[in-house]
């Protein structure tokens, strides 16, 4: 009975052993994932936790809901809900904004910082889609190149201010905005100046 009570003794010390080793695997094996995740990551886990929440319906979320206050490197606020997402940067709808419905592009590299909240910090730790879309490999000259073609009239704040135009070219790194005010076409009569803007320098853009 002695050496039946020191096997079962040894047999649980080595069970309790091998269970903590696998928990601290895996402790290790989440510190190393969460080290790998880029802002991208976060936005597109908070996104997809908003899509999947529970009472949505037809590809629509309440107002506030899945908004994430982001703070820009020109120190403005505003709340967003991101819908879609590029490799550098990723459109939303702008909460709040006076109008209705208005879309917007944030560089990734404007992003100051983000305001969560706590589920939201949660959400934005969880896995998300390790195989790259079409679209996560579009950068943001692919898609300034794209409002070009399509002669959109945007309005792009830098460090400076906001300006309101029509993009005409975009470079490598910079595009040419032909200003003009909003709500008249981009005519040569209507414009007032041409700027040629580094894309570094774009904090927003707005559709």
């Amino acid at each position: 009975m002695r050496w039946d009570s020191l096997f079962d003794d040894l047999e649980g010390q080595l069970e309790q052993e091998l269970r903590a080793d696998e928990l601290d695997q895996r402790a290790e094996e989440e510190r190393l994932r969460i080290g790998r995740l880029g802002l991208r990551d976060r936005l597109l886990a908070i996104h997809g936790a908003a899509m999947s929440a529970p009472g949505r319906s037809h590809g629509e979320t309440p107002a506030d809901e899945g908004a994430v206050r982001v703070i820009l490197n020109s120190g403005e606020r505003i709340d967003v809900r991101p819908l879609a997402f590029g490799r550098d940067w990723f459109t939303a709808r702008l909460v709040g904004d006076g109008r209705a419905r208005r879309q917007c592009v944030v560089p990734l590299a404007a992003v100051d910082a983000l305001v969560l909240t706590g589920a939201q910090v949660e959400s934005s730790l969880a896995p998300v889609d390790s195989e790259p879309s079409l679209a996560s490999r579009l950068t943001l000259p692919f898609l300034l190149r794209d409002l070009c073609r399509r002669r959109a009239a945007v309005d792009v704040r830098t460090l400076l201010g906001d300006v309101h135009g029509t993009i005409d070219r975009v470079g490598r790194d910079h595009f040419d905005l032909a200003t003009h005010e909003s709500g008249r076409a981009r005519r040569r009569s209507a414009v007032i100046d041409y700027r040629t803007v580094p894309i570094d320098r774009l904090v927003l853009l707005r559709l």
